[in-house]
């Protein structure tokens, strides 16, 4: 029974409908149904985990799972499990279990819960759907979706601020949407295909009309991977419930925005084309920017989701760079940094939203003494912080550390510098905050000592910033074992990099 499950071709659709399913069900359940909702959200999360992992085990052993048919002529819609898609879907996979048993306690006594959790399903089938793409029709299809799934979230506290954040969201991401899709056009009518294959499908001589389409696809992308400069929609959605901007952050819309860009340069363009036509370097260009430019706004905000939200700015352009290197090692550091960032920064997102939950506190000068306060969440929030910095033996420190070789292999010892100030900036916008927890004493009581039983606060929102903390450490002192996020880096691009 269990190698008919691991062959069987349909597991892609399986893992998509998991949440889809859960989606529809859980929008029809009365508020008072708590338990019930609790139980499908869950269920769902843990069903779409199993399903995952056992394509992850099929591609490890040489299996691709591809669906397909015809809703064009010409044009498919297709849904492929290869080694780079594993790497999105995993993490979406092990994240969302996470956050939804997250986002149970949080919103434990907030209105409209089956709102809120039917959209947050159908915002991880989106991302699964954008990780499973066979070709960028697919891929626009779901990343559209994805778009009008999380606008409720951003707004759903209601309020006029979470309104104009929403408002902000929309026409960025659909304008970017629309930059994609004109993209898109042009390059069918320019090679006849949307497919994606290693190596890339574009083919001949760099020509004008080429690189515009190039810099329209990269364009569409960079919205939602909040590329510099259009990244002024994600500070302001941190509005939304601390579940909604962890999601943003680490699991689904700037996620779908890097991995869009690694698929059009590594599967549409081709590595090796995109080199020799001189695309990358100024893309590298860009992306070393926005990562000095998010640490430099990262330091001047006081709003303790804000500064997390410019560091996401900053850190999501390592991907980018890691790839625009044009080489193995570069490429290796920029796969094994969508994972890594997405941990880290999960974990920072849960712990704000325990101090701002249990504390009330939401400014970075209000959090004086929360360490001998909030204990657990205050050891994951500062593992998480020196991961980020790239402090060894964490998990950021295996991402510097590649992308600096894979720096050096390029023969682009710039990058180098600005991997360098960017972890000096990212100590200098971390450590105050780690300060303030631990040893500057709160001058007077917290305004309410509420207990849950011998825990700091509920368990539900403990537990996934303690794992996720744990996490971050593991995979950084074992990143050589196999499965772990490194080592499925260096077999995606073993299979899948063409110079």
């Amino acid at each position: 029974m269990v190698e008919d499950l691991w062959l069987n071709p349909w597991l892609p659709v399986m893992a998509l409908a998991t949440s889809m399913v859960a989606a529809l069900v859980i929008f029809m359940l009365p508020e008072e149904r708590h338990v019930l909702r609790t139980a499908l959200n869950l269920g769902a999360a843990v069903a779409k985990l199993i399903l995952v992992i056992v394509m992850v085990w099929g591609v490890f052993h040489g299996l691709e799972y591809q669906l397909s048919f015809t809703m064009l002529p010409g044009i498919e819609f297709e849904l492929k499990a290869d080694s780079l898609s594993m790497m999105f879907a995993g993490l979406s996979s092990v994240l969302w279990l996470l956050t939804t048993a997250y986002a149970v306690g949080y919103l434990e006594n907030s209105p409209n819960r089956s709102r809120f959790f039917g959209f947050f399903s159908l915002c991880v089938a989106s991302t699964t759907g954008i990780a499973l793409a066979g070709n960028l029709f697919t891929f626009f299809l779901f990343y559209e979706m994805l778009t009008l799934s999380t606008y409720p979230l951003v707004v759903h506290r209601g309020t006029a601020t979470a309104l104009r954040a929403g408002r902000s969201y929309i026409i960025y991401t659909l304008s970017g949407g629309a930059v994609l899709l004109l993209g898109m056009a042009w390059l069918y009518a320019e090679t006849g295909t949307l497919d994606f294959a290693p190596g890339g499908v574009v083919e001949g001589s760099p020509t004008p009309a080429l690189t515009a389409i190039f810099v329209l696809l990269v364009a569409g992308l960079g919205v939602k991977a909040a590329l510099f400069p259009l990244h002024g929609w994600l500070p302001q959605a941190m509005v939304a419930p601390a579940p909604v901007s962890a999601l943003l952050h680490a699991v689904a819309v700037v996620k779908a925005g890097a991995f869009g860009i690694v698929r059009v340069i590594s599967d549409v363009f081709g590595i090796g084309f995109a080199s020799e036509a001189g695309l990358l370097l100024p893309l590298a260009g860009l992306a070393a920017f926005t990562i000095i430019f998010g640490s430099v706004r990262a330091l001047f905000q006081q709003d303790l989701k804000r500064r997390l939200a410019y560091s996401t700015i900053s850190q999501v352009s390592y991907i980018i760079l890691g790839i625009c290197l044009a080489g193995p090692l570069g490429m290796v550091g920029g796969l094994v940094h969508l994972l890594h960032q997405g941990i880290m920064k999960i974990t920072l997102f849960f712990c704000a939203g325990n101090y701002a939950e249990t504390l009330g506190v939401h400014r970075i000068d209000e959090l004086d003494g929360a360490g001998p306060r909030m204990p657990a969440t205050s050891v994951a929030f500062t593992i998480a912080a020196f991961g980020m910095i790239g402090t060894p033996p964490l998990a950021g420190f295996i991402t510097k550390w590649t992308l600096g070789l894979g720096a050096l292999e390029a023969e682009l010892p710039w990058v180098v510098v600005v991997l360098l100030a960017s972890s000096l900036l990212n100590a200098a916008y971390f450590l105050p905050i780690v300060y303030r927890l631990w040893f500057r004493p709160r001058s007077d009581a917290w305004p309410e000592e509420v207990r849950w039983g011998r825990l700091e606060t509920l368990g539900w929102l403990l537990w996934p910033p303690v794992l996720t903390a744990a996490a971050v450490v593991m995979i950084g002192v074992f990143a050589a074992m196999p499965f772990s996020p490194l080592s499925w880096a260096e077999l995606v691009v073993n299979r899948e990099y063409r110079p």
